[in-house]
């Protein structure tokens, strides 16, 4: 599902660098899109935006956090310029957020292939970790590639980004986030993920004697992202996940993001209905994760309403605040 605002803000583009933008009402401007440069490390091209906010009060060399949104088209398209467009209105969107945050905004153009719909790529899920095909493998560090190019592409306008982002992701996306910070604790400063997919990836390796595979758990850790899980880090990351008390949107007894084995197993052992595993969720992110915070909001479906919106802004402005 695509994150929907209430409202929108007019801003400014500059081409071919980064502008600020003038964030003013009745600016025509839109976010710069960053053509795909492979020699950098991304295939894709991806959306940036700076709001004016960003240099109140800093001078020339302020300081900035960059905002991470990961696209989620919600459907399969091999037209690339599908997804794109997609990134390009989400990116619209999310203006009056990261001018509010007074932080800089990310948003990259993955594809999601129909012809091979099992790797669910705007979910980052374990065929898009495994998967031969390079055109859709590891957009996690494609994305870590498209962070150090925007914060070059800042610095080149006086802004120095922590190289340590903010993430927000809904459903697929929601996944995407859960899972990133994960797999690069080191480069998320704190991360939002909404309605993640049914289930929330465990930091635990079994339960119940039965071994959690990624990503219902982190089981196989190592061999499925090349590297061991840094649970250390991951620790000191704030995490905010949220979840409507009616939302029914279970990705889990779907193949594209979950094979048969693993929708067994998280069915047997932690319940059948989104609700019902996220005591499960609530209670051992809390036992192995200090920094996490869980929260359902009853009467609400598979939408992010205004009282979550109200909690994400003030997650992330306590976590700019710190």
């Amino acid at each position: 599902m695509r994150l929907i605002l209430f409202c929108c803000v007019a801003f400014l583009l500059s081409a071919p660098t980064l502008c600020v933008a003038q964030n003013q009402a009745g600016s025509n401007a839109e976010a710069v899109r960053v053509e795909a440069q492979p020699g950098k490390g991304f295939d894709y091209s991806y959306y940036l935006y700076a709001p004016t906010e960003l240099r109140e009060g800093d001078g020339k060399h302020a300081k900035a956090t960059i905002l991470v949104v990961p696209n989620n088209t919600g459907t399969l398209d091999d037209d690339f310029s599908v997804h794109d467009a997609a990134a390009r209105r989400l990116a619209g969107d999310l203006r009056r957020l990261a001018s509010q945050l007074k932080v800089a905004l990310l948003v990259p153009a993955f594809p999601r292939p129909k012809s091979d719909w099992t790797i669910y790529t705007h979910a980052l899920d374990r065929d898009s970790l495994l998967t031969e095909k390079r055109e859709y493998r590891r957009f996690d560090l494609q994305l870590m590639r498209m962070i150090d190019d925007a914060r070059a592409r800042l610095g080149r306008e006086g802004l120095r980004a922590d190289r340590r982002v903010l993430m927000l992701g809904f459903s697929a996306a929601g996944m995407f986030t859960n899972r990133f910070a994960f797999l690069h604790p080191e480069r998320v400063k704190a991360a939002a993920a909404g309605s993640p997919g049914g289930w929330a990836i465990a930091p635990v390796e079994t339960w119940e004697g039965q071994p959690l595979r990624y990503p219902v758990g982190v089981a196989d850790f190592k061999a499925v992202s090349g590297g061991a899980l840094d649970l250390e880090a991951l620790r000191r990351v704030p995490l905010f996940l949220f979840l409507g008390g009616d939302d029914e949107n279970d990705s889990v007894i779907y193949r594209d993001s979950y094979e048969k084995e693993d929708e067994d197993l998280i069915l047997a052992l932690f319940g059948r209905t989104l609700q019902g595993r996220w005591a499960f969720t609530k209670t051992v992110y809390g036992e192995k994760l200090p920094e996490a915070m869980l929260k359902m909001y009853p009467g609400v479906g598979h939408t992010i309403s205004p009282a979550m919106w109200a909690d994400i802004k003030e997650f992330f402005q306590s976590r700019l605040r710190d």
